[in-house]
């Protein structure tokens, strides 16, 4: 498994942007599917965006879909989501994640960091 080290998070307005960093340590990184999750208080944690291994193809929930970006640099272990149009919705504790390879359960998990949109 990798260590996941989540930042970025912040209190913004509605309509600002935020970006959120995810430093991976180990050395299989690139052989990591790398996700982006999130929970808000009293709900279920939900899925945002995944990028493939090669961060070649990415997935986004509809909610989220033409306003959150999520890449990867793997030279440097670090996996990013934009999140642009910030909604008072979108706030939740943001968790990054991964699996090895393209299919299963997300099994590596950061601590993940608050993200609140005021509106």
């Amino acid at each position: 498994q990798v260590q996941l080290v989540e930042s970025g998070g912040g209190l913004v307005q509605a309509g600002d942007s935020l970006r959120l960093s995810c430093v991976a340590s180990g050395r299989s990184f690139r052989t990591y599917t790398m996700g982006w999750f999130r929970q808000a208080p009293g709900k279920e944690r939900e899925f945002v965006a995944a990028v493939s291994w090669r961060g070649t193809t990415t997935y986004s929930s509809d909610s989220v879909k033409g306003r959150f970006t999520i890449s990867r640099d793997n030279t440097n272990s670090v996996v990013y989501l934009q999140m642009n149009s910030l909604k008072p919705e979108d706030t939740a504790v943001y968790y990054c994640a991964g699996r090895i390879g393209d299919y299963g359960n997300f099994d590596s998990w950061g601590q993940g960091t608050q993200v609140t949109v005021s509106s």
